[in-house]
Parts: structure tokens; C-alpha cells; sequence
């Protein structure tokens, strides 16, 4: 069982860029910003204005109206892109519910819920406190209402690792069907927190972008001028599938997933190590799971977060995992255009890896104008590139000094 291969067979999308896989791709490869100011409450008092919102999701598409009431909006993203990633892979979820489980991240759960049951709390008293408060905020029901809404009776669990969760759980998830505990897993992350206390939070650490004036051109990793990351939200599910299962059952296979690698910085509570040697521990061990060399690497989606501290980081992190050949391999950070999803980011990502296989384009970074001197890798600045791409890494790293890659390959 542990030498099982493991297929990508579903992808469900919920972004800034829009709802769908195609409407995520179209907008990543013309280089279009999600980002613009915050419409989901009044900003205006606020030091940061701007994020990454998701426009016109109707949760009633994917559940009934009385469902949704009693989930908060990071768990309808969840069910919603796992409905897509079921639907695109041709899934019959009723016929094999017990060898098909969920994980799904979130790196910080229900923060909306959180802000309306203790405004209650404060304003109203004990007693105004809704009963569905905790069964609404708590970080595991992105996977929970995925198995609940959709049948899913496999091993269902939650990570909760920061922006590096999206990843995680993908991993996790690639080894649960690796090893024979499920025959496919429904894997990604959804976030929320586009929200009074999270963009006041984030702003009060100093690590949001305050271009409140051009909020398309805020996210700018590895530029000169970058100020700090745009806040996004969103979810995104893969169908991970046994490779055989796969194949017998006629399912289009859009890449393979063969390593996951992690690391801990043991340093800081939000800042990266330094000297990037303990993320760049993770990427060679993704690479060694997948028996790669660094050699065989075509694209990385970098975490490339637009932070001053962070970006020039994993440009070190890069070298040092990759040597001679980090300045033969194309980098780009899609956060540029879908802002920071936190929890969600990862899978996001991991979906552009999937996708740059699969049609041999690596999407830009944008707003890529003045390079940073420290950042001097090919991060494929503005303009999408056609690339055969067999071999991409996804890299996500979280407070804490959580480090993730995952390393996708052409089936």
C-alpha cells in the first residue's frame, strides 16, 4: 500500500479572481488583480481599506438556504468547491462513501461567526448567544459540512497550521490515500477573514499592504516597493484518487502528486528563520519522497506573500534548496492577484501547479516593476509564460515556522 500513486483527478475553485476553474485560470494568466476595496463592512476608519473579496457567491447554488444559515461563509466556501472538485472529477461519492474521506484546512475557522456571537455577547448578554456559535466557528467544519453536505464517510480531519494549511492538508491527504487508509480524499483549504477583526488584527502587526489608493497594484512580491500582503479569501478542493482506481474508472488525470515535505523553523512566533535553511529542508524532502532531483524542477509557486521580511526570505530558501539550478527555474507568486488566502492559499496554489502542468502556462507575478535587489530569481515579472512544465512545487510557510512543499508531476 505505501508504494500507491496518487492521481489529481478534481479541482473545485472559490477565488477573488472568480468562482469556477476556468474563470480562476482566465483571470490568472491575463494577470488580473482580485484585489479592490472592502465592501463587505465599512473600512473607511480603518488604516488598511483594501483585500481580496469573493463577488457573487451565492452560497443557495450549493445548499439549501436553511444549511447555509447554519454554517459561517469559510464552510459554504468549502462545500462549494468541494461540490466543483466532485462534479469535475465525475465522482460517485453514494457508491463508495466509506473509502472517500475529506481534509480540509483553515487557518483560523469562523471569524466572522466569532464577531457577530461576542458583539451579541457584549451588546445583548449571555443569553443572546446563538447555540450554533461554536458548531459554526470552529475550524473543523469546512471538513465537516464537506462529509455532512456530500456524504463523504472516509477519514475526515483538519489542519490548522496557518497559511501553511492549505498545503498541509494536501499532504496529509496524499499520504492517507498512499497508504491505503482511503481510495480518494477530498483535499484543500477555505478561509474567511475578510472581516473587522481580521484586516485590524493583520494591520495592527504591520503586515498588510496600506496602498488603500491602487488596491490592483498592493500585492507586489519580490518587487522594490512591496509594502506587505493583501488580505484574500476563497477555498479550493482537489480530488485525490488512487492512481488504478483512476485509470479503471475512465477519469481524466490532470497530474500526479508524488511528494510532500515539512519543516519547522523553531524561531519565531511570525517571522521566517533568516537564513532559510529549515524551508529549504522541506522542499528537498518533497523532492526526495517524489525521487526528484532539483534538477527536474520546471515551475515553483512561490509563498511570495509581498512582504519586505518574507519574499527575500524564500528567495534564499530557493537557492539554497535548488543551487545551481534556482536560476534555471521559473518562480511566480500568484498572490499578487489573489491576495493572501491564508488557510486556503496553499490549495489555491497547489491548483495553479496542477493547471500549469496540465496546459504548459506558468501565470506572472504582477506589479513586478522595480525588482529587489535581494530577490533575484526568474519570478516571470507581469506576462504569463508558455512552459512545458512536467514537475512544479507548491511552497507554503506559516507563522509558527510551519514549512510546507508539495511537488506535482505530469502523468
Amino acid at each position: 500500500m505505501s508504494g500507491r500513486r496518487v492521481a489529481i483527478t478534481g479541482i473545485g475553485v472559490i477565488s477573488p479572481l472568480g468562482i469556477g476553474l476556468e474563470t480562476f485560470w482566465d483571470a490568472l494568466v491575463s494577470g488580473r488583480s482580485g484585489a479592490g476595496p472592502i465592501t463587505q463592512f465599512d473600512a473607511s476608519e480603518f488604516r488598511v481599506r483594501i483585500a481580496a473579496e469573493v463577488k457573487d457567491f451565492d452560497p443557495a447554488e450549493w445548499m439549501e438556504k436553511k444549511k447555509a444559515r447554519r454554517m459561517d461563509r469559510f464552510a459554504q466556501y468549502s462545500v462549494a468547491a468541494a461540490r466543483m472538485a466532485v462534479e469535475d472529477a465525475s465522482l460517485d461519492v453514494a457508491g463508495d462513501a466509506e473509502k472517500i474521506g475529506a481534509m480540509v484546512a483553515s487557518g483560523i475557522g469562523g471569524v466572522k461567526t466569532f464577531e457577530k456571537e461576542t458583539g451579541n455577547l457584549i451588546r445583548k448578554g449571555p443569553d443572546r448567544v446563538s447555540p450554533l456559535f461554536i458548531p459554526m466557528e470552529i475550524a473543523n467544519m469546512a471538513s465537516a459540512q464537506v462529509s455532512i453536505e456530500l456524504g463523504v464517510k472516509g477519514p475526515v480531519s483538519t489542519v490548522c497550521t496557518a497559511c501553511a494549511a492549505g498545503n498541509n492538508a494536501i499532504g496529509d491527504a496524499f499520504e492517507i490515500v498512499k497508504r491505503g487508509a482511503a481510495d480518494v480524499m477530498l483535499a484543500g483549504g477555505s478561509e474567511a477573514s475578510v472581516s473587522p477583526v481580521g484586516i485590524a488584527a493583520f494591520a495592527a502587526m504591520r503586515a498588510l499592504s496600506e496602498r488603500n489608493d491602487e488596491p490592483e497594484r498592493a500585492s507586489r512580491p519580490f518587487d522594490r516597493d512591496r509594502d506587505g500582503f493583501v488580505m484574500g479569501e476563497g477555498a479550493a478542493i482537489l480530488v485525490l484518487e488512487e492512481m488504478e482506481r483512476a485509470k479503471d474508472r475512465g477519469a481524466r488525470i490532470y497530474a500526479e502528486i508524488s511528494g510532500y515535505g515539512m519543516s519547522s523553523d523553531a524561531y519565531h512566533i511570525s517571522a521566517p528563520e533568516p537564513g532559510g535553511e529549515n524551508a529549504a529542508r522541506a522542499m528537498t524532502a518533497a523532492l526526495k519522497e517524489a525521487q526528484l532531483s532539483a534538477a527536474d524542477l520546471d515551475y515553483i509557486n512561490a509563498h511570495g506573500t509581498s512582504t519586505p521580511l518574507g519574499d527575500e526570505i524564500e528567495t534564499r530558501v530557493i537557492r539554497t534548496a535548488l543551487g545551481e539550478h534556482a536560476d534555471r527555474v521559473a518562480v511566480s507568486s500568484t498572490k499578487s492577484m489573489t491576495g493572501h488566502c491564508l488557510g486556503a492559499a496553499g490549495a489555491l496554489e497547489a491548483a495553479v501547479c496542477v493547471l500549469a502542468i496540465e496546459r504548459g502556462v506558468i501565470p506572472p507575478t504582477i506589479n513586478l516593476d522595480n525588482p529587489c535587489p535581494g530577490c533575484d530569481l526568474d519570478y516571470v515579472p507581469n506576462q504569463a509564460r508558455e512552459r512545458q512544465v512536467t514537475v512544479a512545487a507548491s511552497n507554503s510557510f506559516g507563522f509558527g515556522g510551519h514549512n510546507v512543499t508539495l511537488i506535482f508531476r505530469a502523468h
